[in-house]
């Protein structure tokens, strides 16, 4: 009985892999050239010059605005970092830090929690449920000039909300006035006005929840808070993780709530970031000073956001 010798596997030659390659890489290739493909640039390239134009090339140039002193008449001078040494040295940038920290940490959890629980609210099949759905998402589409005029009336001493108040024993006087109560009640405006956006990305998250887990969750006894908690709330984590972005981003750029309703005031009391870029840059026209505190707000909503998705993000799926 003779054994048979196995002869061994060819050993690929020496760019096997690449000539494997090349067919993969010359249909990738053909599909980026394809007439399907051209149609689909021609549509995107506006949105792409657009964004190029008017989002990019000024945050470009903001950039090498930030290290030099541009005047009126058009000239650019470079000077460095002294923009950014006095930046830190200036007792305004770190109480207008300060303001917007205070205002981020009080705008972005009453946002979230508001549209948590009314997109808990619209999770259900009610007759007429689309219209209040409707309802819920005017604040987003109202003008925040108008929305911020309508506010000062309410938060003003003689307005709806102390009038409330009176009723039960308290005087606040005017929220607005008060270096105390300025941020939460622009917090309150900000969450007003932002939780029907929220809502919609929530509510689409419930809605993609299986209904399987919540029937084998009521199986196991589990009452309503209980499946909310174990069931909605994970299953939810990457639309949250989305609107605690887009939440962390606008409370670090609010602006137009606060000119309209405080102009930065009273004492300095509502005087954040943005509001900072838009008196140094408009009031005292020091752009490169103003485009010095556009980057570092730019740095510090990166960081955040990375932070976010290094606690929050990573587990999504």
């Amino acid at each position: 009985m003779t054994a048979t010798a196995t002869r061994p596997s060819p050993v690929p030659e020496e760019g096997a892999a690449g000539s494997v390659l090349e067919p993969r890489k010359s249909r990738i290739k053909e599909l980026l050239l394809s007439r399907g493909a051209m149609f689909a640039y021609v549509f995107i390239l506006p949105y792409v010059l657009f964004f190029t134009v008017f989002r990019i090339g000024p945050a470009l140039y903001g950039m090498v605005l930030s290290f030099g002193r541009y005047s009126l008449a058009g000239r650019l001078r470079f000077s460095g970092v002294d923009n950014y040494v006095r930046l830190f040295q200036d007792d305004v940038f770190w109480n207008s830090l300060r303001v917007t920290a205070i205002y981020a940490l009080l705008a972005i959890p009453v946002s979230i929690v508001l549209s948590v629980a009314m997109a808990q609210l619209c999770n259900r099949t009610l007759r007429g449920m689309g219209i209040y759905r409707s309802l819920f998402f005017l604040p987003v589409v109202t003008s925040p000039v108008l929305s911020g005029i309508v506010f000062i009336w309410i938060f003003s001493g003689s307005g709806p909300l102390n009038t409330g108040l009176s009723v039960f024993g308290v005087e606040m006087g005017s929220w607005l006035q008060n270096q105390t109560l300025v941020l939460p009640a622009l917090a309150l405006v900000a969450a007003w006005s932002s939780f029907g956006y929220n809502m919609l990305i929530l509510l689409a998250g419930m809605l993609a929840i299986p209904p399987d887990y919540y029937e084998a969750a009521h199986l196991d006894g589990a009452n309503a808070w209980e499946r909310f908690r174990h069931v909605t709330l994970p299953l939810l984590k990457p639309s949250l993780f989305f609107v605690l972005v887009l939440e962390t981003v606008k409370s670090f750029q609010a602006f137009d709530i606060i000119y309209v309703m405080t102009g930065g005031g009273p004492a300095h009391g509502s005087y954040t970031l943005t509001y900072m870029i838009y008196d140094q840059g408009f009031g005292y026209s020091e752009f490169g000073y103003a485009s010095a505190v556009g980057v570092v707000l730019l740095v510090i909503t990166l960081i955040l956001s990375l932070i976010q998705r290094r606690l929050i993000g990573r587990n999504e799926s």
